[in-house]
């Protein structure tokens, strides 16, 4: 398997690529797993509820606000990573029902290994493909749909078009969101087709992002939240604005102007999401 590992650092071969685990020095008993030197998770194994990465904090800032606190959910998981998401739901709403779909399998057998999560019967975690987990899922099955899903740092294009979004609106309840996290750069090309897409089947969203991502200063993550009813626009704008690394919402007349006119995503067009700049993830923390 090509296994290396010492107390602060291991490295493995997965499916899509070289896993590394690596200690987190300010917190005891969390790690960072990178996939091929891109950071895909942080995890606390102490405490779920702590968030490192500034678009996960945004993730779980629309699922703490899309439901009455406490209140379980249906959540579908495209992408599961270290299951950082999956974690924080199960200690912030008991009783959810969670279902994960990973490709990678050996991905999965390693934090199944070394990050274990708490035991829970509702928290199922299943190696798949994410489009082809979408088309067997029921009708109106989920309350939520979260989307994290890159190979070698880029969402692989049959997870970007129409029919695709149409898959994942077709099993939220009507009262259901989508969040996705969009990576991309100047021009922003890809998030402003992304956003364009969703609407065409899920049309009341926002998005959430950095400033500087927005102005086109550099590569960065933008939230998507989309559904059937207006989101949560000014509780997310308070929240983003709270953050660490304060952040900014776009909806309304605002969105339509960031999306300007970009064409919808069609599966004999579609790409796979913007890559990442060279450098972007050699400086570790």
């Amino acid at each position: 398997m090509g296994r290396r590992r010492d107390p602060d650092r291991h490295t493995e071969q997965v499916d899509t690529g070289l896993a590394e685990l690596t200690s987190d020095p300010d917190r005891p008993g969390s790690w960072t797993l990178s996939l091929d030197g891109a950071p895909q998770s942080h995890v606390d194994l102490t405490d779920p509820t702590h968030l490192e990465f500034e678009y996960v904090r945004r993730l779980a800032a629309a699922l703490d606000l899309i439901a009455p606190a406490g209140t379980p959910l249906r959540v579908l998981h495209l992408g599961g990573g270290a299951l950082t998401l999956p974690r924080y739901v199960a200690a912030t709403r008991a009783g959810s029902t969670q279902r994960v779909v990973e490709v990678d399998g050996a991905l999965v057998d390693l934090v199944r290994r070394a990050l274990p999560w708490r035991a829970d019967p509702r928290l199922k975690v299943r190696v798949g493909d994410a489009r082809t987990a979408l088309a067997g899922t029921r009708d109106a099955s989920y309350d939520v749909v979260v989307a994290d899903v890159f190979a070698g740092a880029r969402t692989p294009a049959r997870l970007t078009s129409v029919e695709y979004a149409a898959e994942a609106a077709r099993v939220l309840r009507p009262g259901g969101w989508y969040l996705a996290n969009l990576a991309d750069g100047p021009p922003l090309r890809y998030a402003r087709g992304q956003v364009a897409t969703v609407r065409t089947v899920l049309p009341r969203a926002c998005l959430v992002t950095d400033a500087a991502v927005l102005r086109g200063r550099r590569y960065g993550n933008l939230v998507l939240v989309a559904g059937r009813q207006e989101p949560p626009v000014a509780e997310l704008t308070r929240r983003a604005a709270g953050d660490w690394f304060p952040g900014r919402v776009l909806a309304g007349t605002d969105l339509d102007r960031f999306v300007g006119g970009a064409p919808v995503v069609h599966d004999e067009h579609a790409t796979d999401s913007t890559p990442p700049p060279p450098g972007i993830f050699s400086v570790r923390r």
